[in-house]
């Protein structure tokens, strides 16, 4: 049996861009909240300190390659946080000197969508290395690879996100929210010139510390551009409803990366005002709330909305005008303000600034600087072709481990020699592509 031990080495991929004009720009810092957090362990059927689970987790590896030495080197500090498959710790990497989080992601193949979810993010992480998006570190997995059911993975630690701060009683002061705003649209420009939509961007997942540097995760709803005969219907449950861009809500045909600038829109208020900007109920509020704020949309762009259900609920709303509730709710601010929200909060996609148009507004021009802006080249398709294939739960397995062994090289190696030497290598393309409008998670029990 091939055990599945992944131990950490350094992380590959793009070089970072030099931080030292952010540096010289940087607001004052930060007070980050922190709290501890509990955590229920579903195998142990009871309520325990998520550190402590964590550290028996980290014992518990077992394997043939540097099974003693490997989970010493980091010793669990505290719990810092929790999401709903899993929690974070912090902890010391005794071998680097260094502060890091440990994810531990519980039982990965209890659920296909989780799973992939779980792949989906691996992959892009690595795909993805700048310096306003989390940076994946190392990966391991305990246990044997036919019977692994815990991912840790291992990235730097950022005290707390954007949400803690919101909800806090510290003062933002313009200088911040600038700061903040140029962060996540520097990172976002990287994931789009990459071919990705983040489709999740959202207080909650903008990392921050108390120098004020920002750092985009979870990408588990992320998508790729994949034009090559992909069939997969998009889906309206993305991204957290309070963010969801129009096109979302009505069941458009297509989207592409202008939900992203939607979503931006709205955090970008929400720094502004300290609370939610369109905190819906359900859909049909948070399409009133949006037609409410920011007018009527247009014929021409009520016309494209091919949902006839969505269509008729927005043609029986009140025709407001313009969007004079939206700056009224934002308060008096700047002309530069009000461009950058107004530019970002359009019903019509298609009228929307892409992340590039936005960097170049007004309200950024101190700190915009196209040469520290980095583009990705697009990403490799072919590394994503489970998203396009009919594929259970023991190839998820076998991606998932695979991915981890990129942490390894050398194991990667003598894994792939002993694969190709028995002539049972893993081939994803040996699986069925999905038919036309066929959803990923049809028939979950065979798949």
């Amino acid at each position: 049996m091939f055990a599945v031990n992944v131990w950490p080495v350094a992380s590959r991929g793009n070089p970072q861009p030099d931080s030292c004009r952010l540096s010289r720009s940087r607001p004052p810092m930060l007070r980050c909240p922190s709290s501890r957090w509990s955590w229920t362990c579903r195998v142990h059927r009871c309520w325990a300190p998520a550190s402590r689970i964590l550290r028996a987790g980290l014992r518990g590896c077992h394997g043939d390659w540097d099974s003693d030495q490997a989970p010493r080197r980091f010793k669990v500090v505290e719990a810092v946080g929790q999401g709903a498959y899993g929690v974070v710790c912090s902890a010391k990497d005794e071998l680097n000197d260094d502060t890091v989080a440990i994810k531990k992601i519980e039982s990965a193949f209890d659920d296909i969508t989780f799973a992939k979810r779980t792949l989906r993010e691996l992959k892009i992480l690595r795909h993805l290395r700048h310096e306003n998006l989390i940076d994946i570190r190392y990966v391991f997995l305990p246990g044997l690879k036919s019977n692994f059911e815990d991912i840790y993975v291992i990235s730097e630690l950022m005290e707390t996100d954007l949400a803690s701060i919101l909800k806090s009683p510290q003062p933002l002061s313009d200088e911040h929210c600038q700061f903040f705003t140029y962060q996540i649209l520097r990172g976002l420009k990287f994931v789009h010139t990459a071919g990705v939509i983040h489709r999740d961007l959202k207080p909650r997942n903008l990392l921050v510390n108390s120098n004020c540097d920002l750092k985009i995760c979870d990408y588990g709803l992320a998508r790729l551009a994949m034009n090559n005969g992909d069939s997969r219907p998009l889906t309206e449950y993305v991204c957290t409803r309070w963010y969801r861009a129009p096109e979302v809500l009505c069941s458009w045909a297509d989207y592409g990366p202008a939900i992203d600038m939607w979503s931006i829109g709205c955090i970008f208020a929400e720094m502004l005002r300290r609370k939610p900007l369109l905190p819906g109920k359900n859909t049909q509020h948070q399409l009133n709330l949006i037609v409410s704020h920011l007018g009527f949309p247009d014929s021409e762009t009520i016309s494209r909305i091919k949902n006839e259900k969505c269509r008729k609920f927005l043609e029986s709303l009140p025709k407001t005008a313009g969007p004079q509730l939206l700056f009224e709710a934002v308060g008096p601010q700047p002309a530069a303000v009000l461009e950058l929200l107004n530019a970002t909060l359009q019903f019509d996609p298609e009228r929307r600034f892409t992340v590039e148009q936005a960097l170049e507004l007004p309200y950024l021009e101190q700190l915009h600087c196209p040469e520290d802006e980095p583009s990705c080249p697009m990403i490799d398709l072919s590394d994503f072709e489970f998203e396009r294939r009919k594929i259970d739960l023991a190839a998820l397995r076998e991606e998932i481990f695979l991915e981890a062994l990129r942490y390894h090289p050398e194991l990667q190696l003598r894994y792939l020699q002993e694969q190709q030497a028995l002539g049972t290598g893993h081939d994803i393309c040996s699986y069925r592509l999905l038919a036309p409008g066929e959803s990923q998670y049809d028939e979950v029990g065979s798949s």
